[in-house]
């Protein structure tokens, strides 16, 4: 008999089988981590933007900034004086934040690749996430929340964080 250098079919088909194995056991882990990763940003960028808003709110006599979206995103991008009149003579205060954070769930970004904001005054959150912008701020007591639809793995909404 010849002896042959090589493999067999039926060796291959064993080790193709066991490299499917671990594929779908290592997978899901991953997914996981990154979802997590994910909620880690999310709760981060909340925290950041609401002590920015609070920080605000202190320099500027107890008022919230901005009235509507373009005036939100100044007025935490740029630099105001004490009555939050944007680039004005004598400005003291910010800007709070380079830019707005995305939201990791959605990522819906404005044309510089920033976060985007809806700013309404209605005192109450909406019963779920539109996904129309990656934030929505009330100036009416200075909420600022998550604008998506999704739910954590422990089904918190994210408009709940």
């Amino acid at each position: 008999m010849k002896s042959r250098k090589g493999f067999t079919l039926v060796e291959i088909l064993i080790v193709v089988v066991i490299l499917g194995i671990l594929a779908a056991i290592v997978i899901p882990q991953f997914s996981q981590a990154s979802t997590e990763a994910r909620e880690a940003n999310l709760t981060s960028s909340l925290q950041s933007m609401r002590a920015q808003i609070e920080l605000y709110a202190m320099q500027h006599l107890d008022n919230e900034p901005g009235t509507g979206t373009a005036s939100f995103i100044l007025c935490m991008t740029g630099q105001t004086d004490v009555n939050g009149a944007v680039w004005a003579t004598g400005v003291a205060y910010g800007p709070y934040m380079r830019s707005i954070p995305l939201n990791p769930f959605n990522q819906l970004m404005d044309a510089n690749r920033d976060g985007t904001v809806t700013v309404v005054a209605t005192g109450a959150r909406v019963a779920a996430g539109l996904d129309v912008t990656s934030w929505t701020y009330d100036t009416t007591n200075g909420d600022f929340y998550a604008d998506d639809s999704k739910v954590s793995p422990d089904l918190t909404p994210h408009i709940d964080y």
